[in-house]
């Protein structure tokens, strides 16, 4: 039985102002309740902080591929375009038939299909001249570029010696080269002479 105290709190397990002296109670509500609102709020927030992480990794890793594939194009076709405009302008009246060759690898299409039907002619030409000329590509820029389709100018120096001209002489091209992409590579479809 409990001890009666003159304060008149019970002491042994009586009750206080309709509290029970053994439980924890706070507001209502039990602290243990209130540990676990916060940890599942807490596991939540780290589970949309993952997801939002992972989701603008995967973005920036696709913008990046993407940023990678367009720069590669770019410079694709810029070699392809260089490489042209320097077998169009390297030609040797002693190696033509190779050089020759190597402007046609290089072409598709009208360009390839004109050029390979004056190759007779022009052999004959350069052998009676004793052309040479030698090119060299000085600047090489893109005006557009897609996926399958690029138009680039370039400006190339070459010296020309023939039998006008047996010191030689410089002479500056400014080319339009359209290419196009065939089987993996970029091949020039039409060479035009600008300003």
């Amino acid at each position: 039985m409990a001890t009666r105290r003159t304060d008149g709190m019970n002491v042994g397990g009586g009750k206080t102002d309709g509290m029970n002296v053994g439980a924890e109670k706070t507001d209502g509500m039990s602290v243990g309740s209130g540990t676990r609102g916060r940890r599942r709020a807490l596991s939540a927030g780290l589970v949309v902080a993952t997801v939002l992480t992972t989701a603008l990794s995967v973005w920036l890793a696709v913008g990046l591929s993407g940023q990678r594939a367009a720069e590669q194009r770019r410079q694709d076709v810029l070699a392809a375009a260089r490489q042209s405009a320097l077998n169009f302008t390297s030609l040797d009246y002693r190696n033509y038939d190779r050089d020759s060759g190597n402007v046609l690898k290089s072409a598709t299409g009208d360009f390839k299909e004109q050029f390979a039907a004056q190759t007779e002619q022009l052999t004959e030409l350069v052998a009676e001249n004793k052309s040479v000329s030698e090119g060299q590509v000085l600047e090489a820029g893109i005006v557009r570029s897609g996926a399958r389709s690029a138009r680039v100018l370039v400006v190339a120096d070459s010296k020309v010696t023939n039998t006008a001209v047996p010191d030689g002489e410089a002479r500056t091209y400014r080319l339009q080269l359209d290419l196009v992409l065939k089987d993996g590579r970029w091949l020039t479809s039409d060479v035009e002479f600008v300003g």
